[in-house]
């Protein structure tokens, strides 16, 4: 639905009915007046390019269409088993129709003027795409909104399939109103628009004004014989799916990837679901700021039917409003991530960018369910590829259906390496869809990896906001938009699994990866807040620590604070032995003929009293300490100097950044000061039980 902007909303019309073809007005923008429209400047046609080219093919008994109501594959067969000729005449228009604007794509190659014919050729597809009906439209959508993937040409072509689609005739349209809502059209509204405001795939648009409570709405009403033609075209793309898969051998099962398409638009087709889709919608991302979902009208919706709050804007695609492309990234991550349930067709005609600043979400028909198992699963995809563990990301993608239990773990890890590593090398905020999909088909062939029918729409959403987000900024990521969100529900989240997936992040073989809870901590202060969306700003040393200390301290970072509290814990511990060794070391010294110190310091304690430095240099909110004095690294053996002790103790002497820490405390809320006091004591439990531990465990050895 694309409603095209206007300072002011469309002209009303009374409902007492108007002929397409008498005058109206239109909105001039160069004057900024309402102007008429004469008769001759109107285009009518009192039949759309679909209905004249094809629609005759579908014209089924009141009985079999209304049995075509949900997708049921059994069914579509069962009524086209009857109809061999409309299934022939309809082969024969696809055949003939994309068969000869190949023949001549093909001879342009032969005569090479590929480049001179491509926007002809590309008009003469979409034209094609229009006549052949809404099946056809949807595909083309679906790779429309990517202007890396897609020739300009094409681009701009298939772009006009979002709101350039003939209309059908009103009269039909209004009919149908009065039909489905069981009422003459005065009786509904008191206004309305004598002709659409916009036309799609599958409805088009009018504006009216309840008379109820004189309410603007928008009122869709379906194109007359869709279902019957979506259905035979979905029976004929879901036989070339299952030769297809048995010609080239895919392991993918191509047709339950049609048959979860299929479904999808199937129950697009039904307005009183996308109604029901809208309130849920509006219920769960409305309060979002800067957010704007139309409220839903159910008592004058019905499956051919839906009426909805009116709303004005322009495409987000045609506007450069990164802000709003960021709230998009930000109310897709909760669509995805937190509640599962998410908008699967946020094509450019379904984002709109109010007048007043705000991102309009339209079009409730095609929604998906992500469900929990498969959200953590995602999410744990997402940090392996990051932290480039490629062992647990081959895992994953067996957790998420990807990938059968029995492919060779360790050959699929390093043909994962080679496909990602140079994508990740670029770091987490230059990630791209393009990135990620360059060498993945063979590797995907070589180890028969599946498609789940879930995961081609989810894909699908994220693509498509990726497509949306490059048209305002070409070097635009939308997983490193995303990841930042990912990094603070891997942090907060109370899911067992996402905490076990957080736990096997942060200690590898045993050893706490503080480098790993650097960047977890880094990237979740990249996201913007919930309420007021700030970024924060890397340079700004106080709101850093501000930031890391109002998040440790709640409790959602309950389970982060105890790994914090255990390290430290262990770093003290260390730093107390190094203490020692250090009084020893300089004692020994001032012998004539004493022995030659030996440290009994392990490569263990030297590790946690590097991670004791970085964890304070990070609670501070200053930069990473530099590598090389105290670098330990854990997977080494090599014998530790007595000398690196004490240059490290010097390093922990010498850090002075810790006193902005205690600046932030007054300005944190009462709740979270009272639990920052009790934090010394909970460390000094920890740091007595460790000290114990170690007496006794050498005593006994």
């Amino acid at each position: 639905m694309i409603l095209t902007p206007a300072p002011l909303p469309p002209p009303l019309f009374s409902t007492t009915r108007h002929r397409v073809r008498q005058t109206t007005v239109y909105f001039n923008r160069k004057t900024n007046l309402l102007l008429p429209r004469t008769a001759a400047s109107v285009v009518v046609r009192d039949v759309d390019a679909f209905t004249e080219s094809s629609g005759y093919l579908f014209e089924l008994s009141s009985s079999e269409a209304e049995s075509l109501t949900d997708y049921n594959i059994s069914k579509i067969a069962s009524i086209y088993r009857k109809k061999p000729l409309i299934v022939l005449r309809r082969l024969l228009q696809i055949g003939n129709t994309l068969g000869k604007w190949l023949a001549f794509r093909y001879l342009d190659s032969i005569l090479e003027r590929s480049d001179l014919m491509f926007e002809v050729r590309a008009s003469q597809l979409r034209q094609i795409l229009v006549k052949l009906g809404p099946a056809y439209i949807k595909i083309a959508q679906a790779i429309s909104s990517r202007p890396d993937l897609i020739p300009p040409s094409y681009l701009n072509e298939l772009s006009l399939l979002q709101d350039r689609i003939s209309p059908f005739s009103t009269e039909v349209a209004f009919n149908t109103i009065e039909k489905e809502l069981g009422s003459p059209l005065d009786q509904i509204f008191s206004e309305i628009s004598p002709e659409p405001v916009a036309a799609a795939s599958l409805g088009q648009v009018y504006q009216a004004k309840l008379r109820s409570s004189g309410e603007i709405v928008a009122v869709k009403v379906q194109r007359p014989g869709v279902q019957a033609a979506i259905s035979l075209d979905i029976l004929i793309l879901r036989y070339l799916a299952g030769l297809i898969r048995r010609v080239g051998k895919f392991n993918t099962d191509l047709q339950a990837v049609v048959d979860e398409w299929a479904s999808s638009l199937f129950r697009e087709m039904d307005y009183v679901n996308e109604a029901k889709n809208g309130i849920r919608f509006r219920e769960l991302y409305g309060n979002l700021k800067d957010v704007l979902v139309p409220a839903m009208y159910v008592d004058n919706t019905t499956r051919k039917v839906l009426t909805m709050q009116w709303v004005e804007g322009q495409k987000l695609s045609e506007v450069k409003d990164l802000y709003l492309v960021e709230i998009g990234v930000y109310c897709s991550f909760n669509q995805l991530l937190e509640y599962g349930f998410y908008h699967a067709d946020p094509h450019p005609g379904n984002l709109l960018r109010t007048y007043d600043g705000k991102l309009a979400y339209l079009d409730f028909g095609m929604m998906g369910e992500f469900k929990q198992e498969l959200r953590d699963g995602f999410i744990q995809a997402c940090l392996h590829l990051v932290n480039k563990d490629y062992d647990a990301l081959a895992k994953d993608f067996v957790t998420l259906g990807l990938l059968p239990a029995t492919a060779d773990k360790d050959e699929v890890t390093k043909a994962l390496t080679g496909v990602f590593q140079n994508a990740v090398s670029k770091g987490v905020q230059n990630i791209s869809f393009g990135d990620l999909s360059g060498n993945l088909g063979t590797t995907m062939y070589k180890f028969k990896f599946q498609i789940p029918s879930y995961f081609s729409l989810v894909i699908r959403s994220l693509a498509v906001l990726e497509g949306i987000a490059i048209n305002n900024d070409p070097n635009y990521k939308v997983l490193g938009g995303t990841y930042p969100w990912i990094a603070r529900k891997v942090l907060t989240d109370t899911s067992p699994q996402l905490r076990s997936s957080l736990q096997a992040l942060l200690y590898e073989e045993g050893v706490f990866r503080i480098d790993r809870l650097e960047s977890l901590l880094s990237e979740s202060l990249r996201a913007r807040t919930e309420r007021a969306l700030v970024k924060v700003e890397d340079n700004n040393s106080n709101v850093v620590i501000k930031q890391i200390l109002s998040f440790t301290l709640t409790e959602k970072g309950a389970f982060v604070r105890e790994i914090l509290l255990q390290e430290f814990a262990k770093g003290l511990d260390a730093l107390g032995l190094a203490t020692f060794e250090s009084l020893t070391y300089a004692a020994s010294a001032n012998l004539p003929f004493g022995p030659s110190p030996q440290s009994s310091i392990s490569d263990e304690d030297m590790i946690n009293l590097r991670n004791l430095l970085r964890l304070l240099h990070l609670l501070s909110g200053s930069q990473k300490i530099e590598d090389g004095v105290g670098d330990f690294s854990p997977y080494t053996n090599k014998r530790i100097k007595s000398e690196e002790v004490y240059l490290a103790l010097n390093e922990v002497a010498s850090i002075q950044d810790i006193l902005p820490l205690l600046n932030v405390i007054p300005e944190l809320p009462t709740d979270l000061q009272q639990q920052l006091i009790r934090l010394p004591l909970d460390l000094f439990g920890k740091l007595v039980s460790r000290v114990a531990a170690r007496t006794i465990r050498r005593a006994l050895l």
